[in-house]
Order: C-alpha cells, then sequence, then structure tokens
C-alpha cells in the first residue's frame, strides 16, 4: 500500500496548510503549530453543536520521516494522548486512520502514516450548555534512520457554530476503518479466519483484483505484540490468504477465545473486524 489516506483528504489537508499561511485560521478552529525539527502538531475543532464534538490532532511530517499507528508493527512507539486537564470534557476518543506499511530499517514492517495525518477526535462534553476547552498532552515518535521523541502540548476552545475545520476532519473521519463483519457483502471482506496447527492462523480475503492489499491484527489488550500477518504465495482460488502465528502474547495469556481486532485495507477502503480466536 502506498497511499496513506484518500487524495481527497490528501488534498483537503494540503488545501488547509495553503489557507493557514495566506489567511489564518478562527483561533476557535485550530490551535497553533506545535513544531520540532522534523514535524509540527496542533489541535482541530469542529462546529460545536451538542454533547458530542468532532475534534482532530493533525500531524505534519518532514518528507522521509514517519509516525506510528495505534499499533506500530514489529518496532515504534505509538501515539500516546493526555487529555485529562480538559475543562467540561467527559471523555475523548481517537479514532485512527488505516495506517500504511514500511520497512523499519531492522528487516522488519512498522504501520504507521508518513507526510501527514489527521487523528479525528469524539469528544464527549460533560454539559453541552457550557463551554469546552480541549487540553491536550501529545508524545509521539518521529522516524527516519533513527527515532526522536516528541512531546507537545496544545490548547483549544470549541466555540464555533460553523467550524472552517468541518470538511477536512469530515475527510479525516473517511480514512478510519469502517466496523464489518465477517462474510459481508462487501467488494472488500474477510471470508474466514481459522487456525491451522496450534500457533498458525490463516485468514481468507476477498478482495478486487487491482486493489493492494493488506492486513494488520491486535490482540485484545495493548500488551500483545501479534506480527503483521504476511500474503501466503499460491493462495487458494478466488481469495487473497494471509497467514501470522500466534507470537508476541503477554505472559500467561492464552490464544483460545481471545478477542482480535483485523484490519483490513484496500485502496481507499478500510475495515474493521472484531472475532474470537478459537
Amino acid at each position: 500500500m502506498s497511499v496513506m489516506v484518500p487524495l481527497r483528504a490528501a488534498l483537503g489537508v494540503a488545501a488547509l496548510y495553503v489557507a493557514c499561511a495566506t489567511s489564518g485560521v478562527r483561533a476557535e478552529d485550530a490551535s497553533p503549530w506545535q513544531r520540532d525539527a522534523h514535524s509540527a502538531v496542533r489541535l482541530l475543532a469542529g462546529s460545536r453543536s451538542g454533547t458530542v464534538l468532532l475534534g482532530g490532532v493533525a500531524i505534519q511530517l518532514q518528507p522521509g520521516w514517519k509516525t506510528y499507528w495505534r499499533t506500530p508493527g514489529d518496532s515504534g512507539v505509538p501515539p500516546r494522548f493526555d487529555f485529562s486537564k480538559s475543562d467540561n470534557v467527559e471523555a475523548v476518543t481517537v479514532l485512527w486512520p488505516a495506517p500504511m506499511k514500511f520497512d523499519d530499517g531492522a528487516g522488519g514492517t512498522a504501520l504507521g502514516y508518513k507526510q501527514q495525518v489527521v487523528l479525528p477526535l469524539r469528544i464527549v462534553a460533560k454539559n453541552a450548555d457550557k463551554p469546552v476547552t480541549l487540553r491536550a498532552h501529545i508524545s509521539y515518535a518521529v522516524c527516519d534512520k533513527i527515532c526522536i521523541p516528541v512531546d507537545a502540548q496544545a490548547e483549544l476552545a470549541f466555540s464555533s457554530v460553523a467550524s472552517t475545520e468541518d470538511g477536512n476532519l469530515s475527510d479525516a473521519l473517511n480514512t478510519v476503518p469502517k466496523p464489518a463483519n465477517i462474510g459481508d457483502s462487501n467488494p472488500l471482506t474477510i471470508r474466514d479466519v481459522k487456525r491451522e496447527g496450534k500457533n498458525n492462523v490463516l485468514v481468507d480475503v476477498t478482495a478486487p483484483e487491482a486493489k493492494e492489499v493488506s492486513l494488520f491484527v491486535e490482540g485484545p489488550t495493548p500488551d500483545w505484540a501479534l506480527p503483521v500477518p504476511k500474503l501466503v504465495d499460491n493462495s487458494p482460488p478466488g481469495v487473497k490468504r494471509f497467514a501470522f502465528e500466534l507470537d508476541g502474547l503477554p505472559p500467561g495469556a492464552t490464544p483460545e477465545g481471545a478477542a482480535l481486532k483485523l484490519t483490513l485495507v484496500g485502496g481507499d477502503r478500510a475495515y474493521e473486524f472484531n472475532v474470537s480466536l478459537n
């Protein structure tokens, strides 16, 4: 997979950068960029309407540098967020656009983002009638041949009736994998998940022939470190078969009955499947 987000989303973000440079963005719609040597980060605010708000964390990266998905793959550090010092905020959920794969420089595969990404935020206000101010401590890593940790602080009030960021946040939300079920009628779907012996799992995928397809797997808790599934040569007719080993389990964990999350990405489509491993 060579494209991180749909082209229209990338163009929307690029247009945002041009608009910021030429006319500025209203203070209530985006916080100032917090810059380090290789990246920049800021908060975005969607329109204020009701108790549930849409926001975002926008990250820019210099050419050749990358940052990581919530599960970084064979190496890397996932971003961490602390919103505990926010005002009138009950909860914040980070939504993750589908990642891309890249070489981690040590013979493995890492998962994450290059160039730029917007991570949508679903924000629940304690009181819909009172002001909301989001304060974020953002920790992430940027990597080229070396990895550098970044810590940033950002603050943003949600007050716009119609935010200038609504379009960009909508585009970012469209890059987040959609919930799906095994065997759905989508052209891109997982047909079957099964064990092969004690330590291997096989995942059969149907996809349009022209699409490059990637599959990612996560365990029930963040301390599971399952390997990135690999496409099997000579897959059965009509399917793309992926395989991964039940390796990287935390001490004392057993795969039987474990709730796994599978993320399937093909072109500009991405879906998430929750499965129980038998």
